[in-house]
């Protein structure tokens, strides 16, 4: 049985697990929830060792994946047929400033980022971009109609991503209504970028554990977390079609500001003491 003082229990793998798949499908930060639902929770998740604690977290990602890889064959299996010169070119100028400024930012972000203070910044700065580039960007376009202008700008928003709190899915959904994209097509466009850059992560940080090795004890907490992320992925696909029907972003926005002001008005009351 883990200690009590245990900073990852299997029971807390399991329940953020559980957490991680409808936070993806949602544009409202898994990983920001990931950090947040502990602290607000008193769990010592914050006190398990750094990279360990992020390879966990790329690890929840993969059962996502997974779990969306076996939901959406049917459009997985569409787009790999249709995989010609200019969807290549597509994937790849969208996967680059993201590949690019994880390796090069990764080590950066995760010392000085990712504290409840700075989660509430990125929640804070994905609410306004949601909600201005849903008001105000211009509509019509499909899926199909995607160049290298917009594959560039969906990479540009999710190395913007790589922010705790800013939220993947919120800064591409973001950056596709900006550049003229109906709701369900930038949905669409949204997981498609996102499924090589998960992809790209999994293997990165797969590679590093594998040479490090977990502890002791600690294989059966990330198989119990993939498990349950993967499950919750499956159960929580109808989420997909909540955000992709003709409807604003802004409760999505409006959530990650109420949960910003909480988490603010806790590190100020924490502050005072």
């Amino acid at each position: 049985m883990p200690r009590s003082d245990d900073p990852l229990p299997l029971r807390h793998a399991v329940a953020l697990g559980l957490l991680h798949g409808p936070a993806e499908l949602l544009p409202i930060s898994s990983s920001g929830h990931l950090t947040l639902v502990p602290w607000m929770a008193g769990w010592r998740y914050a006190d398990l060792d750094p990279e360990l604690r992020k390879a966990f977290e790329v690890a929840l990602h993969a059962g996502t994946a997974a779990a969306l890889l076996l939901a959406l064959r049917s459009e997985v299996a569409e787009a790999a047929q249709g995989l010609d010169r200019r969807r290549v070119t597509l994937v790849a100028l969208s996967f680059a400033p993201p590949a690019m400024a994880g390796l090069l930012l990764e080590r950066p972000i995760e010392r000085r980022l990712g504290t409840p203070g700075s989660i509430a910044g990125g929640l804070l700065a994905g609410s306004a971009a949601m909600a201005v580039a849903d008001r105000v960007g211009p509509t019509g376009r499909r899926r199909a109609d995607a160049g290298a202008l917009d594959a560039l700008g969906l990479g540009l928003a999710q190395a913007c991503a790589l922010i705790p709190g800013a939220s993947r899915n919120g800064m591409t959904l973001a950056a596709a209504r900006a550049r003229g994209f109906d709701r369900e097509d930038a949905n669409a466009l949204s997981r498609h970028v996102a499924l090589p850059v998960i992809v790209g992560a999994t293997a990165l940080k797969g590679t590093r554990l594998a040479r490090r090795g977990l502890p002791a004890g600690m294989a059966a907490r990330f198989a119990a977390g993939i498990l349950a992320s993967f499950a919750s992925t499956l159960g929580s696909t109808w989420l997909i079609r909540q955000v992709e029907r003709d409807r604003s972003l802004a409760p999505y926005a409006a959530y990650r500001t109420a949960l910003a002001a909480l988490v603010i008005r806790r590190v100020w009351h924490d502050r005072r003491r």
